[in-house]
């Protein structure tokens, strides 16, 4: 390949699964395979890798990627009939030439746009039409954007009713030296107490055990500050006023087969999602959930890293 940088390509990656890979001038680059439209693979100008993806994750359908960005629809989590986080992990998404236009603050030509449509046997377990367009950019500056529209395309009048999550696995130095800010004070779901609502009462929400909560109502903007690192993740997002907070932990960790037993140190889950109240499309009606992830180097201030700085910076 010659040296100039082109933005995007389409290759083979594991077991011969088909990815796109995007890249920008400055150096960062992602990867997503059109199976599960996942986003597997999101590095700085220098190649460091952002994301977590696990040493053991299983790259062989129907297995879902363990890492990365999975989709999670029409369902999050076990909150509905379907298997755990529904099915459009697990399957062949095709890249869209020509997709309807939609609004774009982005000059970036680093994108690729996807779509899944049900096939027959999705029609069977989940019996509504959809479609469900994705476009993957990555900006100037290496900030990594999913802008997902899910139109409802039934010729039958019925409506239908969906969850939906960015299950995004973000790569952390050591995860009892992080801390995630704008969650503080918010009410969430339990997933460890059957789902019971608590309050957070904490200042930042830091890890010493394992934690699966739904944070309800949550920010546009949530930022994971990495002290080892001295890296500020800041996750911007629209249409998705929920927040998902995840590390297995030890025990957890050691009963996946597609997670490494001490993996959990080194990634966190934090997840634009929408849970709690979950979206209802009647026909002809089109939803739109988008999510920006930047990683910016974070500023010590008296030995804390300064979070305001970076809630506060547009």
């Amino acid at each position: 390949m010659s040296t100039e940088r082109v933005p995007i390509e389409i290759c083979n990656g594991v077991n011969g699964l088909e990815k796109v890979v995007l890249r920008e001038v400055r150096g960062s680059s992602a990867e997503v395979y059109l199976y599960g439209g996942q986003v597997t693979s999101w590095k700085n100008e220098h190649g460091e890798e952002l994301l977590f993806i696990s040493s053991k994750a299983i790259c062989k359908p129907p297995k879902a990627i363990r890492g990365g960005i999975p989709i999670c629809f029409p369902q999050f989590g076990s909150h509905g009939s379907l298997e755990q986080h529904g099915f459009a992990r697990n399957r062949f998404w095709t890249i869209e030439a020509e997709p309807p236009p939609f609004p774009t603050n982005s000059s970036s030509k680093a994108f690729v746009d996807l779509i899944l449509k049900p096939s027959e046997e999705d029609m069977k377990i989940w019996p509504h039409s959809f479609e469900f367009r994705l476009r993957i950019t990555l900006g100037p500056g290496g900030d990594l954007m999913l802008t997902s529209r899910i139109r409802n395309t039934s010729t039958e009048g019925k409506p239908f009713t969906f969850t939906f999550a960015y299950h995004t696995y973000f790569s952390v130095s050591d995860i009892s030296e992080v801390r995630v800010e704008g969650l503080e004070t918010l009410d969430y779901l339990d997933n460890l107490q059957n789902k019971e609502r608590f309050t957070e009462q904490g200042d930042a929400i830091t890890f010493e055990a394992e934690v699966d909560k739904v944070y309800l109502s949550t920010p546009t903007k949530i930022a994971i500050l990495d002290h080892e690192k001295k890296r500020t993740f800041v996750i911007r997002k629209d249409g998705l006023p929920d927040a998902v907070v995840w590390n297995p932990w030890d025990k957890k960790a050691k009963a996946m087969a597609d997670f490494g037993d001490d993996e959990y140190k080194h990634m966190l889950c934090v997840e634009a999602a929408a849970v709690e109240k979950p979206i209802t499309l009647k026909p002809g009606e089109e939803w739109r959930g988008r999510q920006e992830l930047s990683a910016v180097p974070s500023s010590y201030c008296s030995g804390q890293l300064d979070p305001q700085r970076v809630l506060q910076s547009s």
